[in-house]
């Protein structure tokens, strides 16, 4: 049997399809010299959209910055953004009065609170003058449940003095124990009405 023959072989066995390493032009099979690229990334990328051009483009690398994290995308912005308007709303809301709970009587601040101790309402009367001229002297004190108008509870009567301290502050115990009381505050000339809830 001859080798043409032979099923076992194949039918170009006879022929080299390729250089060996030794007989490639250049003296190197694996060098790129003298060949000819049909391919070119560069002109590709020219008619690529933009998203797939910024892909390839070299880009510096970012420093990490608290700053940087909080508008690095679009979603990050937004809500940075409305962090802001909060922040500047609350400030706005704030300088107008609505989470101010305290009071002015006569040229004093006054602020008010109360705990509850064994069926006992405590109520802290603080009060800071705001000038020279704040009012000194006594102040009646009138504390009752707050209720529906036309409802008579019973009133605790109390009485305190401001100085010329700055600062004062006076506690006392009142018979109430609720959600909420109203306190009456009354100088010689004049008289503040509010509501708190002792916690």
């Amino acid at each position: 049997m001859s080798e043409e023959s032979d099923p076992a072989k194949r039918p170009n066995a006879k022929y080299n399809l390729s250089y060996p390493d030794s007989s490639y032009p250049g003296g190197n099979a694996s060098e790129e010299e003298g060949l000819t690229f049909h391919y070119s990334r560069a002109r590709r990328l020219e008619s690529a959209p933009k998203e797939v051009r910024s892909l390839y483009e070299e880009k510096k690398p970012n420093r990490l910055s608290f700053f940087g994290v909080l508008v690095a995308d679009k979603p990050r912005r937004t809500l940075f953004v409305i962090i802001i308007l909060l922040c500047l709303a609350i400030l706005a809301l704030s300088q107008f009065g609505y989470f101010d709970t305290t009071y002015t009587l006569e040229g004093n601040k006054i602020e008010i609170s109360g705990t509850i101790f064994e069926d006992t309402t405590i109520v802290i009367l603080k009060k800071t003058a705001n000038n020279a001229q704040a009012y000194t002297g006594a102040v009646e004190i009138a504390v009752s449940v707050a209720v529906e108008p036309g409802e008579i509870n019973p009133v605790f009567a109390h009485r305190v003095y401001f100085t010329l301290e700055n600062q004062e502050v006076y506690r006392f115990a009142v018979p109430f124990v609720t959600g909420e009381l109203l306190m009456v505050l009354q100088t010689e000339t004049n008289a503040i009405q509010l509501k708190f809830k002792p916690e």
